[in-house]
């Protein structure tokens, strides 16, 4: 049996429509760029201008022949409105994946795509679905660990990906002592590649694998209800998921956080990415933590390990020892610190 390089294998699928198809882009001067497993047109299209159209302009394309390309589909849906972008979803060998997303310059195009072409037959037999698109623009993260803050975790996905709009954290549903993450984004283009990095990057957060889904509307409804009453815990015999509320950290020591992220700032580094794991507990109270600091403007991350002290209840040292950590990276930036006294204890020789 015969095999051929994975190269060579893909481009021999469907090849006379590909070439077709890089006949028609030079012919018309068609931009098309492909990028994670989509090849887009337009967002903006040349000579646009102003902002992009609005929310229901958009439409989803379903049941396309996989042979079938932009040269094609693009002159079906300009022929009903001026499009402002068109994603067609890719594989790895090159054929389409049956569906794609045509954007309008306004609502009315939607409409008239989806009243023309919805059932149409774009070859004898083969008819495609049309319909609104949902356009979903939020994101759920379920199983973070109950450490990760707000700012954590947000540092990181704009990081990883863009458009990020808000970052909200909430007791999760699924998990004792782990946290529910509700990601908002720019559009649901964003949203979409965010879910597709998120999940096939296999990204980890103080160690734990986030699991990345988009977010439902029923879960949605309960988070809402959980936040507008925030003191009931339990609803009719289920749980209410409630926002977790962690014991607030004192002036003194959020001042060190504070100011590290401001001669972060200042110099132009980037916002610093906490990562911190209880590695031992001792039975007088002090806990053994390892820590990274993550500086984007700094080439080699600050890690070491340090002792701190469980003051009370609500508290699990993780706040404490990110102080730790942030105390030293000032000093190796040269930044002097005002008065230390908390129980925290750095190890020697860490840095």
């Amino acid at each position: 049996q015969r095999r051929f390089p994975p190269q060579l294998w893909t481009n021999s699928i469907n090849q006379a429509n590909k070439m077709a198809l890089l006949a028609w882009a030079k012919e018309t001067g068609t931009d098309l760029v492909q990028i994670n497993g989509q090849r887009r047109y337009g967002g903006p299209p040349p000579g646009w201008v102003g902002d992009p159209p609005p929310a229901g302009t958009e439409v989803f394309i379903g049941k396309l022949p996989q042979d079938m390309y932009e040269n094609a589909l693009i002159p079906l849906f300009q022929s009903v409105g001026k499009l402002y972008e068109f994603r067609l979803m890719m594989t790895f060998s090159g054929l389409n994946r049956g569906f794609a997303y045509a954007k309008y310059s306004n609502r009315r195009g939607a409409k008239e795509a989806i009243a023309a072409f919805n059932n149409f037959e774009v070859r004898q037999g083969c008819a495609i679905m049309v319909c609104k698109s949902t356009e979903k623009r939020e994101l759920s993260v379920d199983g973070l660990a109950a450490s990760v803050s707000q700012q954590e975790l947000e540092a990181m996905l704009r990081q990883v990906t863009e458009g990020v709009l808000s970052v909200t954290l909430y007791a999760s549903p699924c998990q004792k002592r782990a946290q529910l993450a509700v990601l908002k984004y720019s559009s649901h283009q964003a949203a979409a590649m965010a879910k597709k990095t998120l999940t096939e990057g296999n990204m980890r957060l103080s160690g734990v694998e986030m699991r990345v889904d988009w977010l439902h509307p029923n879960l949605k409804q309960k988070l809402q209800s959980c936040e507008e009453k925030p003191s009931s815990r339990r609803v009719q015999g289920s749980k209410c998921l409630g926002v977790p509320k962690p014991a607030p950290l004192s002036p003194m020591l959020h001042n060190a956080l504070d100011c590290l992220n401001t001669v972060c700032q200042r110099q132009y580094l980037g916002t610093p990415v906490f990562l911190t794991k209880c590695v031992q507990a001792n039975p007088n109270g002090w806990l053994r933590f390892w820590c990274q600091v993550v500086i984007p403007g700094c080439s080699v991350p600050f890690s070491g390990f340090t002792w701190v002290r469980q003051d009370g209840p609500g508290r699990n040292g993780h706040e404490e020892a990110k102080v730790a950590v942030a105390l030293q990276v000032l000093r190796v930036l040269g930044e002097s610190s005002h008065g230390e006294p908390w129980s925290i204890s750095w190890e020697c020789g860490a840095f």
